[in-house]
């Protein structure tokens, strides 16, 4: 069984899935860094190369050989705070994974990335946007896709990442999502 934590970025999925990981004997995988293992490139690069498109075909390639692994132990997914926007991403991990939705308040997600945007090609503005607008535009995108790909919702304002990462393995083993 794979667990996918969605959420936008900054909310602290692949913090989550560590702790997860290191809590249990489960495997924990971060899509973005597979990516950029698989292409020995940065995400940065990918986006700059080939620009959104092409680093959404790689996370859905990507995405697939994980999925359809043979692995019989349970994984955690952490995904990027866009792969759900592909309809095919959002699709597989729907049909094929417990989702989980780290949903965040855009204040929260503001402080967590307004000093750390470099890495983060989704988040670069033009001279006429800030990151605050940036980041509320996408939220408006992409929460009707988190919720609506999700199984289950879980608001993380006030929760530290131990305390989320202990729900999620609360509610997996009390689901048997195992």
């Amino acid at each position: 069984m794979i667990i996918a934590l969605a959420g936008f970025m900054g909310c602290g999925k692949s913090s989550i899935g560590r702790i997860i990981a290191g809590r249990t004997d489960w495997l924990f995988i971060d899509l973005d860094s597979r990516i950029e293992s698989s292409e020995k490139k940065s995400i940065n690069e990918i986006f700059a190369e080939g620009g959104e498109q092409a680093f959404r075909k790689l996370e859905e390639k990507n995405l697939r050989e994980i999925i359809f692994s043979d692995t019989e132990e349970p994984v955690i997914l952490s995904l990027g705070g866009g792969t759900l926007t592909s309809p095919a991403c959002a699709a597989l991990i729907h049909d094929r994974t417990f989702c989980i939705y780290l949903k965040t308040p855009v204040s929260k997600l503001v402080r967590n990335l307004e000093n750390d945007t470099a890495g983060r090609p989704m988040l670069k503005c033009d001279g006429n946007t800030t990151v605050v607008e940036r980041i509320e535009r996408l939220m408006r995108e992409r929460e009707p896709v988190y919720e609506s790909t999700a199984h289950k919702i879980l608001e993380t304002d006030g929760s530290g990442f131990g305390d989320t990462a202990d729900e999620i393995i609360g509610i997996v083993r009390k689901n048997s999502v195992r």
